[in-house]
């Protein structure tokens, strides 16, 4: 399905060696680098978005990123006062102008007064090259995470200036949902113009778990819940979910276990109309190995191989090793690809930057995964002749 294909890490002198086996290379044995087609200045591969502790923030995390027009929006949640998944939480954005080497001062894009706003999960349209960033809204306790609201807003000066956040809860969230979630990460428009967003949701007081795709077929002015997959046995427990459309049309979705009975972490499902409906359950992908974590894909789109891509932890057993996996088969598959860190890490995002150039966003750290948010160039090419 997907020929051959090669990553270069474009990683700094301090980065971490390939995995056993992988076809990565040094950028400098790859050729010309990607420094001048991702727009940073030699020394810029790699930069600091997020600090925790700066900004007024004690913890940064969730981060999503896309490029809208050659500008990269970096988003995250501003966690206030600590590390917990509720509380005072923004949803917070950088921009940056020359492919991820410097980054703008930071935007709150939505807060929730002290209460809880987050999920970062934006998606550009091409069409008319709006943003939509869609969020959620909750009571800032730990019970609030049963009174999950979904917001929209958009932008279409590249992240500079958003509209207020409009409540689009209802057509997106069933009666009898009670967790509910976008993404995190991007969403995806497909080639018929058709707008994509993950989701997750639970029910019948959390046992079921399921995930589910928003869709919007006019540029992201309404939206309504296309395929969704319940699982109710607990061998498979569907969570945060990332889409790519594949070179064929279809659409490949991977998502993470939560703690389901079977030993996986990850399972998948495709669809073939457009996020209308799955073509299966999800099911276990055991050789895509990773904590119970976050993952993001990427299907690139170089005029050879087009190499589908994956971002997570590598590290069965804790959130470290980042990794770049590539898939030569739809997904079904996964090869070893470019080591980002070997440092404590968690979730993550990609996004293309220019033409074989793929930037990822990602939580890392020293001593733990959410100290801050990196971002770094990765070159996506191919192997030479033989």
């Amino acid at each position: 399905m997907i020929g051959a294909a090669l990553l270069t890490a474009a990683l700094t002198a301090a980065g971490s060696p390939p995995l056993a086996g992988s076809p990565l290379r040094s950028a400098a044995a790859a050729g010309a680098g990607p420094v001048a087609a991702g727009r940073a200045a030699p020394g810029c591969l790699h930069s600091t978005p997020y600090v925790s502790g700066e900004g007024g923030y004690a913890v940064y995390r969730i981060p999503a990123l896309v490029s809208a027009g050659g500008v990269l929006l970096a988003f995250a949640e501003g966690r206030r006062n600590g590390p917990a998944d509720h509380g005072d939480i923004d949803v917070v954005l950088r921009r940056s102008l020359d492919g991820g080497c410097t980054w703008g001062p930071l935007q709150v894009v939505e807060g929730n007064g002290t209460d809880t706003a987050g999920n970062p999960t934006p998606v550009v349209d091409p069409v008319t090259r709006t943003v939509l960033l869609l969020t959620e809204r909750q009571p800032g306790t730990p019970a609030g995470a049963r009174d999950r609201r979904v917001f929209l807003q958009s932008s279409a000066d590249a992240g500079a200036e958003w509209t207020a956040p409009a409540e689009i809860t209802a057509q997106v969230k069933r009666p009898g949902w009670i967790w509910y979630a976008t993404g995190p990460g991007h969403g995806i428009a497909l080639r018929s113009g058709r707008l994509v967003v993950p989701a997750d949701h639970s029910a019948d007081r959390g046992r079921v778990h399921g995930a589910h795709l928003l869709l919007s077929d006019d540029h992201g002015r309404t939206w309504r819940i296309g395929a969704v997959d319940d699982h109710a046995d607990g061998v498979v427990n569907p969570d945060e979910t990332t889409a790519a459309q594949l070179p064929d049309g279809s659409l490949h979705l991977n998502t993470r276990d939560q703690y389901g009975r079977d030993p996986a972490t990850r399972a998948f499902t495709y669809s073939t109309d457009g996020g209308e409906s799955f073509t299966a359950p999800f099911r276990p992908l055991p050789g895509l190995v990773a904590p119970v974590v976050e993952g993001a894909l990427l299907q690139t789109r170089g005029p050879s191989c087009r190499p589908l891509l994956f971002s997570s932890p590598q590290d069965p057993s804790a959130r470290r090793l980042l990794t770049v996996r590539h898939s030569e088969d739809g997904g079904r598959h996964w090869a070893p690809g470019a080591v980002v860190t070997e440092d404590p890490a968690g979730y993550s995002d990609l996004a293309e930057v220019a033409p074989a150039v793929v930037g990822v966003l990602y939580e890392t750290g020293t001593r733990g995964p959410y100290e801050r948010i990196d971002f770094r160039l990765l070159r996506v090419g191919c192997p030479p002749p033989r």
